[in-house]
């Protein structure tokens, strides 16, 4: 390659380094993320507290619908061990959290 063409590479590189830095920098500025929400230990808008007692038994649909109806939720979501879970928060929404034989290992809101 000519020594000519040195010159002329290196700034057309430099050129194109600094374009994708500041390419960079205005992808960076991003609106802050919103705070997530603020849940107290006194809160129970599912009512664990009415079905804590039923820790320990074995779950089944019968069960399931005692749970939604004894706790006054307004849904329910089982969640079994290796299972996908969405990690949205749902304070009226009742957790039923199973071990691998479909035992209730907890309840709680969300």
């Amino acid at each position: 390659m000519p020594i000519a063409w040195k010159p002329w590479l290196t700034a057309a590189g430099l050129s194109l380094m600094t374009a994708c830095s500041a390419m960079n920098e205005s992808a960076s500025r991003r609106e802050p993320a919103p705070e997530p929400p603020r849940v107290t230990d006194g809160e129970d808008a599912c009512g664990v507290e009415h079905v804590q007692a039923r820790v320990g038994r074995h779950f089944d649909a019968a069960l399931g619908a005692s749970l939604r109806e004894a706790s006054g939720a307004d849904g329910l979501r089982v969640m079994r061990p290796g299972e996908a879970h969405t990690l949205d928060y749902r304070p009226e929404r009742l957790n039923v959290r199973l071990d691998e034989r479909d035992r209730i290992t907890a309840l709680d809101c969300g």
